[in-house]
């Protein structure tokens, strides 16, 4: 066993947006997006530290295709940061399609980001909004909180658990996708972009079966 993937008090597991509407059924599910559950649960009680994220949008989120007469999801349009692909709307907040997977079972989660939240701007890392400036404050907590090393797992890969990665890296962390406690949309081959990406990054990719 490799000692430097045993878990220890300045680790953490971060679970990206493990939500009902991610997830076969939802609104915008990720195939095979509640297979991650189990492998998820598993991971949990072998780390001291957890966090989560959620996407928590208001109605008529600019990143919903329907708050833009016209056009349809996964579009793309301009926005005032940049290329915005258009979702189905998904994670309202309140709504059941928000909550978390049922069978997810995280009773010691430290702390939940939620993110998405701003109306006119969307947010796929837990560490910053899309216009790549607008802090979450997670990078400030792990910080304060002396930990060194981010486990990244969840949903979904070339979106959400891909751009936490790159900033927790880019943030001076060492960053570990648990690639297969994640799955991906793959979008137009958004799953190989996003791969290349956090490996240009400095992300490292290990499984489940490495920890330990």
């Amino acid at each position: 066993m490799d000692e430097r993937l045993v878990p220890g008090v300045d680790d953490v597991l971060l679970v990206v947006d493990v939500q009902n509407d991610f997830c076969p059924g939802g609104a915008l599910a990720v195939a095979d997006g509640d297979a991650v559950v189990a492998v998820i649960n598993r991971l949990a009680g072998m780390f001291a530290h957890l966090i989560q994220t959620q996407d928590w949008h208001p109605e008529g989120h600019r990143s919903f295709a329907s708050a833009h007469p016209g056009r349809q999801p996964f579009e793309t349009i301009e926005a005032p940061y940049g290329a915005q692909t258009l979702w189905p709307d998904h994670c309202v907040q309140g709504t059941r399609g928000a909550e978390f997977h049922p069978a997810l079972d995280l009773p010691g989660a430290e702390l939940i980001i939620r993110k998405g939240f701003r109306a006119d701007i969307d947010s796929y890392s837990a560490f910053y909004e899309n216009d790549r400036k607008t802090a979450t404050g997670l990078g400030g907590y792990l910080r304060d909180r002396g930990f060194a090393r981010v486990f990244i797992c969840g949903l979904a890969t070339d979106y959400c658990v891909h751009y936490s990665a790159v900033d927790a890296s880019q943030d001076g962390f060492a960053a570990i996708v648990l690639i297969d406690a994640c799955r991906a949309i793959d979008l137009d081959g958004s799953l190989a972009e996003a791969m290349e990406h956090m490996e240009g990054a400095g992300v490292a990719f290990v499984t489940s079966g490495d920890i330990g």
